[in-house]
């Protein structure tokens, strides 16, 4: 395609290189590209990022997702330096977390009070203990192909599984997991509501919580899957967890809560809220959250939940920046419309060049599968193609588009000119892939 043509590795970023795999034992293959593909980011700003050659990307990476405003927005960066110069960490309490749990209250369905992390992990790892701490019950429910972060109890049977075991049985993702944990996890079929409600009935009085992506990886509930979670949970007295890692406020202000209208017990919420800067939110029901307070010590079901760096001013700082653009009218009618332009210029592009394919997800987060016709959870999308969506994604970098492993990140940054320019990639790239048959 004409305007780009990626230049070979400089010295430079060899070198770089080198240093990463000798020092960082995941860093070469961190950004989900194969070797050859392996970079060193220098800089990025808006949608585009730079190597350190001199090649400039599209990006739709994004940073797998936190960059909602593209990168270093101009707001978040003025707020990030006058905070910086107040300060960064305290370990008390700051007016900026007071602020920022304030603004979280109002956007947010589900959240009466809030405690902040550094990480979604920390955050799913904290909501299910109190969820345990709350109901005295141990176990819980996720669904098949979920990601919940890196703490054992999520490292179950989530979208890294190649053989799936047969529900409930969970399946570790991860070397160095105590065999015990596969007891406290059961797993449920995505968007299967009659199974999924066989399994919770059967194992009601155990259960301390059901944890869910609303959007799970890139499949978005079928009507009436949330609800009936909803329902159930609320039936047999089943703490209802959303992990909006992903979802909140991208999908809309108050996340997928809001966009889909079905609000849990308790949310993480992260990487849309503070444009790369590290901070996880858990919010819910004041009840439940109160666990964490110290009035509990005395009453001994306190539940312990802090770090060093949680509600980091900072970090506080850019959420609340961020969360100033994305309150201004209009920010998610065009992020939507955006998003919708590139799902239906790649649909088009794949099915002029004969390639089979779905496209998945939502306009601000959506994926492509190749060769497979229908794919509404982790099971059935096992039926596809990874070869051929590898082949994808290195052809996109080929010609300037970086994107994630799983999804097409998109972010307000991306304005007309990066998405005209995306469209005739997907073109170049269809053509590729018809040709190699």
């Amino acid at each position: 395609m004409e305007g780009f043509t990626r230049r070979p590795r400089s010295t430079r970023e060899e070198q770089l290189l080198v240093k990463a795999k000798r020092l960082l034992p995941s860093a070469v293959l961190s950004s989900s590209f194969s070797p050859e593909h392996a970079m060193v980011v220098s800089s990025a700003a808006g949608a585009r990022l730079r190597d350190a050659s001199g090649n400039e990307y599209i990006d739709y990476l994004m940073g797998s997702g936190p960059l909602l405003l593209g990168h270093a927005h101009p707001a978040v960066v003025d707020a990030v330096r006058q905070q910086a110069e107040k300060g960064s960490s305290f370990l008390v309490v700051n007016e900026k977390a007071v602020e920022l749990a304030e603004a979280i209250v109002e956007c947010v369905p589900c959240a009466e009070k809030v405690c902040f992390n550094n990480s979604g992990s920390e955050s799913t790892f904290f909501a299910l203990r109190i969820a345990r701490a709350f109901t005295g019950r141990d176990k819980f429910m996720k669904f098949e192909g979920a990601f919940h972060g890196m703490h054992d109890y999520a490292l179950m049977s989530n979208q890294w599984t190649s053989g799936p075991a047969d529900f409930p049985a969970a399946e570790p993702n991860s070397a160095g997991i105590p065999r015990v944990i596969e007891d406290q996890v059961l797993i449920g079929p995505w968007n299967d509501l009659e199974t999924a409600r066989r399994l919770i009935e059967a194992h009601a009085g155990e259960l301390a919580a059901i944890i869910v992506e609303p959007m799970q990886r890139s499949f978005p509930p079928q009507p009436g899957f949330l609800e009936g979670l909803r329902e159930i949970s609320q039936r047999h007295g089943i703490v209802l967890i959303f992990d909006e890692v992903v979802t909140g406020f991208r999908l809309a202000l108050g996340g997928a809560q809001e966009y889909y209208g079905v609000v849990p017990d308790l949310a993480a919420v992260c990487k849309g809220i503070a444009s790369g800067y590290p901070i996880s939110v858990l919010c819910g029901r004041a009840d439940l959250m109160e666990l964490a307070g110290p009035a509990r010590l005395a009453q001994g079901d306190h539940v312990r939940m802090t770090g060093t760096f949680s509600g980091n001013s900072i970090a506080c700082a850019a959420a609340l920046a961020t969360l100033g653009e994305l309150r201004k009218e209009g920010t998610y009618s065009a992020l939507f419309a955006q998003g919708r332009k590139l799902m239906a210029g790649l649909h088009g592009e794949l099915e002029r060049a004969g390639i089979p394919h779905q496209l998945t997800g939502e306009p601000p987060a959506f994926q492509p599968w190749f060769n497979v016709e229908v794919a509404t959870n982790f099971r059935q999308a096992l039926k596809a193609d990874p070869a051929l969506g590898a082949r994808f994604g290195a052809l996109l970098v080929d010609h300037g588009v970086l994107k994630a492993h799983e999804k097409f990140f998109v972010s307000t940054a991306h304005g007309d000119p990066e998405i005209e320019q995306t469209l005739e990639v997907f073109a170049a790239v269809a053509d590729l892939l018809a040709r190699a048959g």
